[in-house]
C-alpha cells in the first residue's frame, strides 16, 4: 500500500526556516519523481518543486528560487523540502507527491501528473 506522510510544518516568524519531510511507503522513491506543492487559503494548489530520481533534474517556482531546496534520502525513503527566509506568503498547507511518469523530471509539477499525495502538513509564517 503506497503511503506518504508529511511531517515538520508549524508557525515560524519570518525570516526562519522549517525543514519538511515526507516519508513514503509502498514504493522506491528512487523510480519516481517526487514533488512537493502548497494551498494557501483560497487559492488553488501550486507546484513548488520537484526533483527526479537522479537528482539531477530540479525544478523551483521562482517564488521559492533560492530560498527552498528540495532533497531525497533512498535509505529512508524520504524527501525533504528545507525552507529558509520563510515569508508570510509562504503560508500553506504543503503536500509531497510522486510519480512514475519520469517525463515530468524538471518541469513546473502540475497535480494532474502526480498518482500518490500526502495529507499535508500546514506552515504558517507570522510574527
Amino acid at each position: 500500500q503506497v503511503q506518504l506522510v508529511e511531517s515538520g510544518g508549524g508557525l515560524v516568524q519570518p525570516g526562519g526556516s522549517l525543514r519538511l519531510s515526507c516519508k513514503m511507503s509502498g514504493f522506491t522513491l528512487e523510480h519516481y519523481v517526487l514533488a512537493w506543492f502548497r494551498q494557501a487559503p483560497g487559492k488553488e494548489r501550486e507546484g513548488v518543486s520537484c526533483l527526479d530520481s537522479s537528482e539531477t533534474a530540479t525544478y523551483y517556482a521562482d517564488s521559492v528560487k533560492g530560498r527552498f531546496t528540495i532533497s531525497r534520502d533512498i535509505a529512508k525513503n524520504t524527501v525533504y523540502l528545507q525552507m529558509n527566509s520563510l515569508k508570510p506568503e509562504d503560508t500553506a498547507v504543503y503536500y509531497c507527491a510522486a510519480t512514475g511518469d519520469l517525463v515530468v523530471a524538471g518541469t513546473d509539477p502540475l497535480m494532474y501528473q502526480y498518482d500518490y499525495w500526502g495529507q499535508g502538513t500546514q506552515v504558517t509564517v507570522s510574527s
